[in-house]
């Protein structure tokens, strides 16, 4: 695939603190030295993260961290109007859980919200400031689930403001399944407790109607020696905005993030993501992959991750790539690596956007096999390597048949 500046508009930007700049650039080993930064690349803290809507100005799209977004299609989720609306939205909320596990609705005075973290944005704080009751699952210690915790929300319009706290506890094993449908428009906080030793598999998936906004910070905590796999799959809405954030509550955790997006014509998806390695000895890696099809197409990806002074012995890596299926599409994808000390195992980030691998197609339609046939194996087989990871076989075949329906539609 092509690096930056493709053909359909896409551009790739990113920066390194440490030793080098660009997308691909690499660290490894301790003792290198630091360079100057030019500029920050930390802009999402330039407001300090709060529970208080008032403590976060109105944004005007300026902002480094909204500079993507068209703000006029948010519906008032950022300025407060959507808050004030006379319409208050309903969600259908179904919920399948294997034994052992409980499902509560507490009130905003329950002591485990906001414990993975407070929201870094204005619309992340209203959302934590307006919904009326949260949903808590627990996970009992030491309980190794064999079939995945299931919550359907289907939006039936209006706006609606959630939370909702998946807990873990230590040495818990679990896959939970969020699954986003229906319409209207929606702000949440999801936070994610994984508890010592514990392992948890959390995937988001984003099947509005065509007409939906949604926005949602997903903040997760992860214990000493415990495990996160994070999968965020977008297909729908014709607004979506998801902050993905993990920090370590002590050394040895791990956190894998993984992304598919599939935009079409006149979609916005976004994904924002931040690692905050600020504990030693701790892991993350990052994949993100999307596609885009169709006139104003567009997919954002900012991949930003933070090693602190402290967090010696971090081993990271981010990599983002997106397949441009057609004209009129475009992608932004950033990633960011900030480094404050060269105590590590390594880090690095990489990103490329680019059309079809000629040379694959090549291979496919020498062997006989159609033209379309043979774009649409190559998107298969771009897409499966991150749907393989959820490790749920009724689940990855469901959104492989949502990506074949994608697929039909164009390619």
């Amino acid at each position: 695939m092509a690096d930056v500046n493709t053909p359909t508009g896409s551009t790739t930007a990113g920066s390194i603190e440490v030793g080098t700049a660009g997308a691909g650039a690499q660290l490894a080993g301790p003792g290198t030295g630091r360079a100057t930064v030019q500029q920050p690349i930390d802009a999402r803290v330039a407001v300090k993260p709060s529970f208080e809507v008032g403590d976060f100005p109105v944004p005007t799209g300026r902002e480094e961290d909204w500079r993507f977004t068209p703000m006029h299609r948010l519906n008032g989720l950022h300025d407060g109007t959507a808050a004030d609306s006379a319409e208050k939205g309903e969600d259908k909320v179904e919920l399948s859980l294997p034994d052992g596990v409980t499902a509560e609705t507490v009130g905003r005075d329950d002591a485990r919200l906001g414990k993975a973290g407070k929201p870094v944005d204005r619309v992340a704080a209203q959302a934590f400031s307006a919904f009326e009751q949260a949903l808590v699952v627990t996970v009992p210690k030491e309980t190794v689930l064999t079939e995945p915790v299931k919550i359907d929300v289907h939006g039936e319009g209006g706006v609606r403001f959630a939370h909702v706290v998946i807990d873990v506890k230590p040495f818990a094993e679990a896959v939970v399944v969020i699954n986003h449908t229906g319409t209207g428009t929606r702000a949440a906080n999801v936070e994610l407790l994984v508890g010592d030793g514990a392992k948890l598999t959390f995937v988001s998936v984003q099947d509005w109607d065509r007409d939906a906004v949604h926005a949602a910070q997903q903040t997760a905590l992860v214990g000493r020696d415990a495990s996160l796999k994070s999968v965020v799959v977008t297909f729908g809405g014709d607004l979506v905005r998801i902050h993905p954030r993990v920090t370590y509550a002590a050394p040895g955790g791990e956190a894998e993030l993984f992304g598919l997006y599939f935009a079409d014509a006149g979609q916005h998806l976004e994904h924002r993501l931040v690692i905050d390695h600020d504990t030693p000895h701790c892991r993350s890696n990052v994949v993100y992959k999307g596609a885009l099809q169709g006139k104003d197409a567009h997919a954002v990806w900012v991949g930003d991750v933070v090693i602190r002074a402290a967090a010696e012995g971090t081993d990271t890596y981010e990599h983002n790539r997106n397949l441009v299926l057609t004209d009129g599409a475009r992608v932004d994808s950033i990633p960011n690596l900030e480094i404050e000390t060269g105590e590590i195992v390594g880090a690095g980030h990489a990103s490329a956007t680019g059309r079809f691998d000629d040379e694959q197609l090549f291979y496919l339609q020498a062997r006989g096999i159609p033209a379309d046939e043979a774009r649409r194996l190559v998107v298969r087989g771009f897409f499966a390597e991150l749907v393989q990871q959820i490790g749920v076989a009724e689940i990855q075949d469901q959104l492989m048949e949502k990506i074949e329906a994608e697929l039909e539609s164009a390619v």
